[in-house]
């Protein structure tokens, strides 16, 4: 059935465990979930019945990194795939999408956000789909580590495209996820293929470690294995910075990576990485996904992973050529309450939710929404406020209509006149009213379309057609901006204090499963034992050995974490000295939770807005628990809520 194509297009003779079964689930016509730990071949399970399906496998992946490296896998083995992302300029997107239409690019890769594009959604409603692939499937989990509201919408564009067949793939996901995606997408329990998390080359260490001492375990851990590629996993920016300085000062080369630094420095260490030239990475969690470095011979936990579910990630990249190497966790609970405030973080204010259902309520029938600004209107950073909309939507108050772009802007690559004259009579009438209503600014033009209506009555959906068209045949470069979403309004008959209470709960209720991820995780480092055996029990694998060898456990040592750093009392004037100029700056009243964002140094929209990072009090207290700080914060504001 598919041994041929396994051949002559891949170069195997056989299939690892539980691919043959998925790939047969899906060259039956079935729907299949592969939960395959890191690096055991999940990509294989759609990349081969690519090559056999009638049409296009569609391929939801959630980054960039990842997307080149399948890419790049793809086109060795001579099968035609493509991507569209933000990385391409017009004229590349376009010759994808001509590749797409006419039938020559078996697998296209997008993001999840791709679908919310309307030019997109247009051109990828023309185009048979055999075969939805949602890679990262447990970002569609409430339950998952790394939920992604725009990932729930993904069951419902699968309808409108009348796609029949779906392949989620995910290297994480405990009992509770597995169901909980299955569900979303309808998928037989018999379809779901766990193959075992647990990995028989991985070393697993957990060294306490007081906090003063680390730096120094660290560098004789690193001693032990000089040259051997590895990384070196941190919570914050600026200690990647600080510790990658240190140990190039001690004669130990070392290369920083993390999100605040310019994709261009990014792919360039992570290239160097990659060939070789560099051995040791100190880098945050942006460093990791799309990393397919076989030799990883050591990964280093330098702080406290987030979740149980980033740790096995995370060492998951260490050994994929199946020889031994080590994952080593330096811990203590100094820096537990950063790892904590990164959790509340995220909880938006009561008066933040009412603030967007007022601007509902104000709205009835439609209501139009720009993401970028109602998040600064309303101080909620952008995944919580997708998150919120997606409660929105369960609690049938709004219903998601269409997306489309506030702005459309566009060059002239051939001249007007030659536009006008390829239509005659009222086409060519309607043709010059969309350049009369586009005024040219140096060298792009902006469609008015509220003066294209009062004008001539054209509708905005015909005239994006329009532009849309005059973009396909190379006659204009096309840009559009500043995404807005419809929504209808299906009740605008809410009590707005009573219903963000509601709302406001079913965020505590997640910060409290967020919280208890993280006291699960200590649980499960100062467990007595077997770490590989619990591990694999974690997710869904009972086939894993009680007594692995290879742990720290295992070995006779049960970690027992040094306790947090004794914090300093905060006086009542230095907090009044950090937070005054922040409150005044401020156009309206902040919540005591806004304040303590503030004094815990947690991007926000407001902290953004005020150039809070240019104060002095930003951060002060970063490594205070966050309850603490807002209880401190009441006590001295107490007219703030």
């Amino acid at each position: 059935m598919y041994q041929q194509t396994l051949k002559n297009y891949f170069g195997f003779d056989h299939l690892r465990p539980g691919q043959e079964e998925v790939i047969t689930q899906i060259l039956s016509g079935e729907s299949a979930c592969a939960i395959f730990p890191t690096g055991s071949g999940k990509s294989l399970c759609y990349q081969l019945p690519a090559v056999q399906l009638p049409h296009l496998t569609l391929v939801i992946s959630p980054l960039l990194a990842l997307m080149k490296d399948q890419l790049d896998f793809l086109y060795s083995k001579n099968i035609p795939a493509a991507s569209i992302d933000s990385s391409q300029s017009w004229d590349e997107s376009q010759q994808v999408m001509q590749g797409v239409r006419n039938g020559e690019i078996k697998v296209l890769m997008i993001s999840v956000e791709r679908l919310n594009n309307e030019r997109f959604r247009h051109f990828i409603s023309q185009v048979p789909i055999s075969l939805l692939v949602v890679d990262e499937a447990h970002c569609i989990s409430e339950w998952g580590h790394n939920f992604r509201p725009d990932y729930l919408k993904l069951p419902t564009h699968r309808q409108w495209l009348n796609i029949p067949q779906v392949l989620l793939l995910t290297a994480t996901a405990t009992p509770a996820v597995i169901e909980d995606m299955s569900q979303k997408f309808a998928i037989d329990r018999q379809n779901v293929v766990v193959t075992g998390f647990y990995r028989h080359n991985l070393d697993l260490t957990i060294t306490p470690t007081e906090e003063e001492n680390k730096q120094q375990a660290l560098l004789s851990q690193l001693e032990q294995q000089v040259g051997q590629p590895t990384i070196v996993y941190v919570t914050l920016q600026k200690t990647a910075e600080q510790l990658a300085s240190w140990l190039n000062q001690q004669g130990y080369q070392a290369q920083a990576y993390h999100a605040g630094m310019d994709s261009e420095q990014r792919q360039r260490i992570q290239h160097a990485f990659m060939a070789g030239q560099h051995s040791c990475i100190i880098a945050t969690i942006a460093f990791g996904m799309g990393i397919d470095k076989a030799d990883i011979r050591q990964v280093i936990h330098y702080d406290l992973p987030k979740s149980i579910e980033n740790y096995s990630q995370e060492i998951g990249r260490a050994g994929r050529d199946g020889l031994p190497s080590n994952c080593t966790l330096l811990a203590n609970k100094s820096g537990l309450n950063v790892l904590e405030n990164f959790v509340y973080g995220d909880t938006p204010d009561q008066a933040a939710i009412e603030t967007v259902l007022s601007q509902i309520q104000a709205s009835p029938g439609q209501w139009e929404v720009m993401l970028t600004r109602l998040s600064k209107d309303s101080n909620i950073r952008l995944l919580p406020l997708k998150t919120l909309l997606v409660y929105l939507e369960m609690h049938q108050i709004i219903e998601p209509q269409y997306t489309y772009f506030a702005d459309y802007r566009f060059k002239m690559v051939k001249d007007q006149q030659f536009i006008t004259d390829q239509f005659q009579g009222e086409r060519r009438q309607f043709v010059s009213h969309i350049f009369a209503c586009s005024p040219k600014a140096r060298t792009w033009h902006t469609v008015d379309f509220d003066a294209l209506w009062q004008s001539s009555q054209t509708e905005r959906k015909r005239a994006v057609a329009a532009i849309d068209y005059f973009s396909e045949k190379g006659w204009i470069e096309l840009e559009s901006k500043q995404m807005t979403d419809v929504y209808r309004v299906k009740n605008p008959h809410f009590d707005i204090r009573e219903q963000a209470a509601s709302l406001y709960e079913l965020f505590r209720k997640k910060e409290d499963s967020e919280i208890e991820r993280i006291t699960r995780m200590l649980g499960f480092f100062e467990s007595d034992q077997c770490l590989s055996s619990t591990l694999a029990g974690y997710f869904a694998d009972d086939n894993a050995p009680q007594q692995c060898g290879h742990c720290s456990v295992c070995r006779g040592h049960v970690a027992s974490l040094p306790g947090t750093v004794e914090l300093s009392d905060v006086s009542e004037n230095a907090l009044k000295a950090w937070c005054d100029p922040f409150i005044s700056a401020c156009a309206s009243q902040p919540s005591s939770a806004a304040v303590t964002r503030f004094l815990c140094g947690m991007t926000s929209p407001l902290n953004t807005k005020v150039k809070a990072r240019q104060m002095s009090g930003f951060a002060k207290l970063e490594a205070y628990p966050f309850r603490q700080t807002q209880t401190l914060v009441a006590n001295i504001y107490p007219h703030l809520v």
